[in-house]
């Protein structure tokens, strides 16, 4: 599986679309993931792909393989343990796969001192699939929400909408402090970023809509759970993929 490029934009462009996939997997495409994860088959492993999607298959027959692999057997221990505690260990296992995959690279292509380094910031301005999965980010996520309920317009009571213009929700944050507490702890959420559940991007685009979920709190672009600002509106609990997908069960 031969690299096109061999800059650190190239292996950061590799890592951010196996990343994707990887996060799919146990997000948004749970339920699927779930199945496919059978403690009655031999070793499995969750590979993230290079263009967005994943697949649970065989380690390849070839040693050492020409990639390094993700961790094996990860099927086993799906039904010995709380699902949720069950994708959060997937979850640091394919962020230590991620990242030891890009730096072999970066070894691979000669990287410098510089260069590595470079590499390893572009990685870790993005939040951990540990991260996404677990909901870690949820704090930042609230400050973020408590931002722009104070520099924009309220959105309908209760709801946990966010759409250009009509950004926020009622903050428990900033509820009874005085002056100077609120300025230094709106200073403070300023610095904090908004992730997606789903794709683990943040707030890029000041006008971009987004919705959180009433069951486990993350918040997502409406795009990528293909929720539009009139449909928010007619909701009354918005339960995201991964949560529905539990109920089900």
């Amino acid at each position: 599986m031969e690299m096109r490029g061999r800059s650190v934009e190239d292996i950061f462009h590799d890592f951010k679309g196996r990343r994707a996939g990887v996060i799919k997997a146990l997000t948004t495409d749970v339920e699927d993931f779930f199945s496919q994860c059978d403690p009655d088959k031999e070793n499995l492993c969750l590979y993230g792909l290079p263009d967005e999607r994943w697949e649970v298959n065989l380690p390849v027959e070839e040693v050492p393989p020409e990639l390094p692999e993700p961790v094996l057997g990860l099927n086993f221990a799906r039904d010995g343990m709380q699902e949720k505690d069950w994708l959060s260990l997937v979850a640091v296992h394919s962020d230590t796969w991620l990242l030891g995959l890009a730096f072999y690279f970066g070894a691979r292509f000669g990287f410098d001192r510089a260069e590595r380094k470079r590499l390893f910031n572009m990685i870790n301005e993005l939040p951990t699939i540990f991260e996404v999965v677990s909901g870690t980010s949820k704090k930042q996520v609230k400050e973020k929400s408590s931002v722009s309920n104070n520099s924009g317009s309220k959105s309908k009571s209760g709801s946990k909408v966010r759409a250009p213009e009509t950004q926020g929700r009622q903050s428990k944050a900033l509820q009874s402090k005085d002056e100077d507490e609120g300025l230094e702890e709106l200073e403070d959420a300023e610095h904090g970023e908004a992730f997606c559940g789903a794709c683990g991007e943040n707030n890029d685009g000041a006008n971009e809509f987004w919705i959180c979920c009433d069951i486990c709190e993350k918040w997502f672009h409406g795009k990528c759970v293909k929720i539009t600002p009139a449909r928010a509106e007619h909701i009354k609990q918005y339960k995201c993929p991964s949560c529905s997908n539990k109920r089900a069960r």
